[in-house]
């Protein structure tokens, strides 16, 4: 299997995109990082994540249908391809492992 690392923001918007049962277009991804985070995003950061997610096959695209609360303009929307799930569930095995990989008197020792 090809190995692929993720940024940060590139996982979070693909965890955003996996979660969501609407329409997932960019404006819908930002509020969900910035309510899941607590942090703020800008939506051209959002977008050149989206899209950069589309060229390494971890999401595809289609043009919505313009609507008229947008001025006629479309959507692009996003989803989740399978090669986007797989990444998801090694990062999440990987994290996984790592979490175990710890001794619990350290945890202790940290209080944690």
């Amino acid at each position: 299997m090809k190995k692929t690392i993720l940024g940060e923001l590139e996982e979070l918007v693909l965890l955003v995109v996996a979660a969501s049962t609407d329409d997932v277009y960019g404006v819908p991804v930002m509020e969900q990082l910035q309510l899941q985070t607590g942090r703020s995003f800008t939506i051209s950061a959002v977008h050149t994540t989206l899209y950069r997610l589309e060229e390494k096959g971890f999401l595809s695209s289609s043009v919505g249908g313009a609507t008229a609360e947008r001025g006629g303009r479309s959507k692009r929307l996003f989803v989740l391809t399978a090669e986007g799930g797989r990444v998801l569930v090694d990062i999440q095995q990987m994290r996984t492992r790592l979490w175990q990989s710890i001794p619990q008197s350290k945890l202790q020792l940290l209080g944690l």
